[in-house]
């Protein structure tokens, strides 16, 4: 730390970038015996802005000069343009209350970019840094906020994110955002593009009035409980062969395979909780190498559904017990799980975690969580984390 009288210089140095620019600027500063401070560089399309924060020339005034027309000619002579800013000290410090703020569009367009950047200052928040976490299959782009509470950026974001239609997640910055976590994501509509009571209705002939008593329940209209029972009872008598059929049904939301394996790379650990079916879950935790997974039980009896349930009813109230429990034995604090879920029935479990993300969720549910997620893709969850595109491909690449 240097004090705060120093003489310092902010050199930067911006133009056509090319291998050895960087060295080449601090081999000619390095004539000049200067302590480096900060430095901060960032290329675009090709193009570089490359900052040095350095102590200023012990010879006093003619040798910061000599400097500065030693760097000018240096940079002139690699068709660069240079800078040189005269200060004191250290950059000022960071503000308390950081976050990170993530912004997902498909595109990402300038005007929703600026309501975002606006709302942030507005609220007294500072725009630290941006950079790009993710090109494809959506743009994200990360800044990292300070000078306001975590809470409040949030809550401000979210209201500048439902009038625009886009999705905007804040976090806070800290360390336990590196930490070792444990996420829990709901199944149907989720991890899956299915309802799984609606393919085993598809078998029983039922569909449609099972899909409508689904739709009632996720919109928060009718207990869940209830509409359990009363869903399950339609598909008495079916073969217990459907199991089978069903199974082979399901379809993987786009990413999850994604998510799932780049959270496990990490050391993160994966569970599901459904209100749907063990024999369904079961399999997919398997599948997928997952660490816990819990769901109702469909009762068979001499090779046919009873149109019953069997054992703990994992219901609203249940998915967040259930989290609580795989955290404890997990080991990881509430503080540092992430839950992921799209219902009604998931609102306890997405407001008990330390993170909790509405995917393409239903209104009454993108409203009451940390965050919510509109686009298809399920491993965009992982920019909420601070994980790039490109790590997770590279990652992919190595193995």
């Amino acid at each position: 730390m240097i004090p705060a009288q120093t003489p310092t210089l902010l050199v930067k140095i911006f133009g056509r970038d090319r291998p050895g620019l960087t060295a080449g600027l601090f081999e000619t500063l390095a004539a000049f015996h200067v302590t480096v401070i900060d430095i901060e560089q960032v290329v675009t399309r090709g193009r570089i802005v490359l900052c040095a924060l350095v102590s200023a020339p012990a010879g006093g005034s003619g040798s910061e000069g000599e400097l500065r027309a030693t760097v000018h000619g240096w940079a002139e002579g690699l068709g660069m343009q240079a800078e040189i800013i005269s200060g004191l000290g250290d950059n000022p410090a960071r503000g308390s209350g950081r976050s990170h703020v993530t912004v997902l569009g498909n595109p990402l367009n300038a005007e929703n970019t600026a309501a975002i950047a606006a709302r942030i200052t507005s609220c007294g928040g500072n725009i630290d840094r941006i950079f790009r976490l993710a090109k494809y299959p959506v743009t994200a782009v990360e800044f990292n906020v300070s000078g306001v509470p975590t809470e409040r950026l949030r809550t401000e974001l979210a209201t500048e994110a439902a009038v625009r239609s886009i999705d905007v997640a804040v976090v806070s910055a800290g360390l336990s955002r590196r930490a070792q976590r444990l996420v829990v994501m709901d199944v149907d509509s989720t991890l899956i593009q299915d309802e799984v009571i609606e393919l085993f209705a598809a078998h029983a002939g039922c569909e449609e009035k099972v899909a409508e008593v689904t739709a009632a329940a996720m919109r928060g209209e009718l207990d869940f409980e209830e509409s359990l029972h009363a869903r399950v009872a339609l598909l008495a008598g079916l073969d217990a062969s459907v199991v089978d059929k069903v199974r082979a049904e399901v379809r993987l939301t786009p990413g999850a395979r994604t998510l799932i394996r780049t959270l496990k790379r990490l050391g993160y650990q994966v569970g599901v909780v459904s209100g749907g079916f063990t024999q369904v879950t079961d399999a997919l935790a398997e599948q997928l190498g997952l660490d816990f997974a819990a769901a109702n039980t469909l009762e068979i009896v001499d090779g046919r559904l009873t149109g019953r349930v069997t054992g703990e009813i994992v219901d609203r109230a249940g998915k967040a017990r259930l989290l609580r429990r795989f955290a404890a034995s997990a080991g990881v604090p509430l503080a540092q799980t992430v839950a992921i879920g799209d219902g009604a029935n998931d609102l306890d479990m997405l407001n008990a975690a330390g993170l909790g993300v509405a995917f393409n969720a239903k209104p009454l549910v993108r409203q009451a969580a940390h965050t919510a997620l509109s686009v298809p893709f399920l491993d965009t969850v992982l920019y909420l984390l601070g994980i790039t595109r490109e790590e997770v491909e590279a990652a992919d690449a190595e193995s």
